[in-house]
């Protein structure tokens, strides 16, 4: 039987879509349970089929997908799971969202635009879910965008803890890429009692629309700096981030992002950086051609199944993170 039960037989089930099955495996491994057996396969015109081979009738059900690429199938693949749930009469749906897909698109910045992340949290809802569960969002507002608990969960102790195992902290240095992920860099400064920097891009005013300056506010000479960040994509921002702080006389740099995307040019960047260790999670699965020496992968399966655990307990979620 793949369900745990406690008293009451209140009854755990654990379900996994096919964007990322080795998390799935971790976590369930976590939690002493096994993850439903689930058939599911892609049509000649590519719609999916999903049918459980258990019975979910009553059971409060947890749904992982990570929403990598091609991020629209598994999108979609996901939906259609928890209407499946909806269908099979769950007593509730928590979606596990390691890596919630179109979070960049949170906000209208020019007229005629979309917000996807919203979008994304309305099918979910319409789908059935009651109840969402992400690993660092790319902004806090998308938590309102569902109507429903929304719990985020924080890798930075994860992170924060392995770089702080690695290096002299009285050398370490924590930088944010821009000013929008000050507030984040700011609690690694907590944790780690180091200082804090802020690389700033502006345009070049001789060279309109083509280039970008990298200024660094604050002291890098000679220290150790490590740049903190949500997710590396293609690694172009990140990567100019740390020639800018090399530029400034930083002695080393080390990256740390939370979901490693790495589409595109990413592999050649990362490979041909200066930058002596990037640290990410395993929200997303690694690209075969991105394993390189320099490209740490941690696992968040231990988080996420502290957290699913509490929420199947009606334990509290933010005290996993309260500092201590």
């Amino acid at each position: 039987m793949t369900g745990i039960k406690t008293t009451g037989e209140k009854k755990m089930m654990f379900f996994s879509g096919r964007a990322h099955p080795e998390l799935a495996q971790e976590i369930a491994q976590e939690l002493g349970v096994e993850v439903v057996p689930t058939k599911a396969f892609d049509f000649a015109n590519g719609e999916i089929y999903v049918r459980y081979q258990e019975s979910a009738r009553g059971a409060d059900c947890f749904l992982i997908q990570s929403h990598t690429a091609p991020i629209n199938k598994w999108i979609m693949e996901q939906l259609i799971m928890i209407d499946a749930l909806k269908r099979a009469s769950a007593r509730s749906i928590t979606v596990i969202v390691p890596f919630y897909g179109y979070a960049r698109q949170d906000k209208k910045h020019r007229g005629r635009e979309p917000i996807s992340a919203r979008l994304i949290a309305d099918l979910m809802r319409t789908a059935g879910a009651t109840r969402i569960l992400a690993v660092d969002l790319h902004t806090d507002q998308i938590q309102g965008f569902f109507d429903g608990p929304v719990d985020h969960l924080f890798a930075l102790p994860l992170l924060a803890d392995y770089v702080g195992s690695k290096v002299d902290r009285s050398k370490l240095t924590v930088v944010s890429p821009d000013a929008g992920r000050v507030r984040v860099a700011d609690r690694w400064c907590d944790r780690l009692g180091a200082p804090l920097a802020i690389v700033h891009k502006r345009r070049d005013p001789d060279l309109a629309n083509q280039v970008t300056v990298h200024e660094v506010v604050g002291d890098v000479k000679d220290r150790i700096c490590v740049l903190v960040d949500d997710m590396i994509d293609t690694g172009g921002t990140i990567c100019a981030a740390a020639d800018a702080l090399f530029a400034h006389g930083a002695a080393d740099v080390i990256v740390t992002a939370t979901h490693g995307v790495l589409s595109g040019p990413a592999a050649d960047r990362l490979k041909n950086s200066r930058v002596s260790e990037f640290v990410l999670t395993n929200t997303l699965p690694t690209p075969s051609q991105l394993q390189l020496d320099k490209i740490t992968v941690l696992s968040i399966a231990p988080t996420i199944a502290r957290a699913v655990r509490e929420v199947f307990q009606d334990g509290s979620v933010t005290s996993l993170f309260d500092e201590r």
